[in-house]
């Protein structure tokens, strides 16, 4: 696979680079995307650091976010530049929007903070990224299919796999930004406990929609970090 080919980019909702969620996100995971610091993990009587650490290792490869447009290789026929462009140009004729309330969840094993409730403007809104990028999406490879283990997919997600390149999407789709890797089940309580005190200043209350972010991977594997982020229609910044 050549350099080129090896770049994904992804099109997540985080908030803006100096919001205070994404500060406190970044603190917890131990990497802010936009500016790529790395920060120690936590150390707590009840999860010693080495143990944090360990637990929040792959969403701190992917940093704070929530997929929208899963992890692609452009189009043979696209440059970046024309994907940028696309996303400016999106983002400004794409209005703002509040989900109603943030609550942390506990997604089978991994922890994350998501919606109160089923919001259709949030399902829209992600349904309509996907579909409007989908021309920049170069075809997934056999490997790329084989890692998603379409056949422990429903029939519908297996279906949006071979469609829009990811099973997470139109009627899949459940937005969640990711605080935590697998947790065992003996220690599910103790995490649950520590996320709650740690962002509480951001559940129970509404999350502004107010941006689309550009991220990049430079090769299969290494981090992500964030491109670009721009502002949705008469977002409030």
């Amino acid at each position: 696979m050549s350099g080129i080919l090896a770049l994904r980019y992804a099109l997540y909702f985080t908030p803006p680079k100096d919001d205070p969620l994404n500060a406190a996100a970044a603190l917890w995971l131990g990497r802010d995307a936009f500016t790529g610091e790395l920060y120690p993990a936590a150390d707590y009587p009840s999860l010693p650091a080495a143990e944090q650490f360990e637990l929040t290792a792959e969403p701190r490869r992917y940093a704070f976010h929530a997929t929208i447009k899963a992890p692609f290789h452009l189009a043979a026929s696209v440059t970046e530049k024309d994907l940028i462009q696309a996303v400016e140009d999106f983002a400004a004729t794409t209005p703002a929007f509040d989900i109603p309330e943030l609550v942390l969840g506990q997604l089978g094993k991994f922890f994350a903070l998501v919606p109160g409730s089923l919001h259709p403007p949030l399902q829209q809104f992600a349904a309509s990224v996907v579909k409007s990028f989908e021309p920049f999406r170069a075809a997934l490879g056999e490997a790329d299919i084989a890692r998603r283990n379409p056949e422990k997919l429903s029939e519908s997600q297996r279906a949006n796999l071979s469609r829009w390149g990811y099973p997470y999407v139109m009627d899949d789709f459940g937005f969640h930004m990711t605080l935590t890797g697998q947790v065992p089940p003996e220690r599910a309580d103790v995490m649950k406990a520590i996320l709650t005190e740690r962002f509480a200043a951001f559940t129970g209350r509404p999350l502004a929609v107010s941006g689309l972010a550009v991220f990049v991977e430079q090769a299969r594997g290494a981090p992500f970090t964030a491109h670009s982020w721009w502002p949705l229609a008469a977002a409030k910044l």
